[in-house]
């Protein structure tokens, strides 16, 4: 298996900045005027004589009016004195300081090798190595991989043991929001592999940990450009191969039989009964996860065609009404950064026509 890469934390980004070094200065200092203050104290200690008069501080004369008012007085003013030079330069130097200070801990914490995606690449990492196990489904880097699942009927009984392609996540953040992406963690995929991992679904995950994995996703995404030329690259070896017979069928079937990221990008995979596990539905487009596309579907709830891509390359969003009487759930990805807008067309008079 591949060893993951565990990334490096931002070297010194924050135990460096001015700020903790004199914060750390000032905690010396008072922590060593205060072992000294208990020294004089204990060295002052008077011995017992038996006397109230003598011993209780508040039956002891105090001083005189010209002490008071001379010695102790200008001592007082000096520390006084002292303590408000040391807040009038102090806090300026605090203030002056205190973007610096941000900006180090937004890189420590929030970089991409910083403390969250660090978090995050933890969890991911495969079980045998500590982690989560997300690697042990979706491939060391993200790319993808396939998953041992059985498949159970609505009493819950056994009906098969399957190989499920669970889809590459290096380029979930290209279709998924950040909320959307949590809420798949959160409450997973019912009837997939995908379990719930977040408190709200019932697993076992807070929600920083939740938080912390999408910053590791975003670490490992790769970028558009090289995304849509991966994947165009794999369509138009399947149609040089005779794999399929229309651009529109090549894009809605991706993958299905090279397993070319486990079909991630195709629209087969959640909407055709079986397709994941390798034993598709004759009738593909029939609905699984997604609705049907069949008999007239896709024509009904997208009167244009020009309304149908748009669909495909935004994707829904929650809440969000799309088409004629439709409401978004954010589970419905968005594709206009995987496949090239000639694609999505292809696919959208594909699918018109099922």
């Amino acid at each position: 298996m591949e060893k993951l890469n565990v990334l490096e934390p931002v070297a010194g980004a924050v135990l460096a900045n001015t700020q903790r070094t004199v914060g750390m200065v000032i905690v010396v200092l008072l922590a060593v005027g205060g072992v000294v203050l208990l020294w004089f104290n204990s060295r002052a200690a008077r011995p017992e004589l038996g006397s109230e008069i003598e011993l209780a501080p508040n039956r002891k004369a105090y001083y005189p009016d010209e002490e008071l008012e001379g010695r102790v007085l200008d001592r007082v003013l000096l520390m006084a004195l002292a303590l408000i030079a040391l807040i009038a330069v102090g806090l300026p130097l605090y203030a002056l300081a205190e973007p610096g200070r941000q900006e180090n801990a937004i890189r420590y914490f929030e970089s991409d090798t910083g403390v969250f995606a660090n978090r995050g690449a933890g969890l991911y990492a495969p079980s045998e190595a500590g982690g989560l196990g997300c690697a042990d489904c979706h491939g060391a880097n993200g790319g993808g991989g396939v998953r041992s699942h059985i498949l159970l009927d609505s009493d819950g009984e056994f009906v098969a043991q399957v190989q499920w392609q669970a889809p590459a996540l290096n380029s979930v953040t290209l279709r998924y929001d950040d909320d959307e992406i949590r809420d798949i963690l959160n409450y997973g995929r019912p009837g997939t592999p995908m379990a719930a991992w977040g408190t709200p679904g019932g697993g076992p995950l807070t929600t920083q940990q939740v938080d912390n994995l999408v910053d590791y996703l975003h670490v490992i995404a790769v970028e558009p450009e090289e995304l849509q030329a991966q994947v165009t690259a794999e369509i138009d070896r399947s149609l040089e191969e005779g794999e399929f017979a229309s651009l529109g069928e090549a894009v809605f079937n991706y993958g299905q039989f090279s397993g070319a990221d486990s079909g991630t990008y195709s629209c087969a995979r959640c909407h055709t009964m079986g397709w994941s596990y390798g034993d598709p539905q004759a009738s593909g487009g029939g609905g699984t996860i997604g609705f049907s596309l069949r008999d007239g579907a896709t024509l009904r709830r997208f009167p244009s065609a020009e309304e149908h891509a748009q669909f495909i390359a935004d994707g829904s969003e929650f809440g969000i009404g799309y088409g004629v009487n439709g409401q978004g759930s954010g589970r419905m990805p968005g594709f206009g950064q995987t496949l090239t807008p000639q694609q999505i067309e292809a696919v959208v008079e594909y699918e018109r026509g099922l």
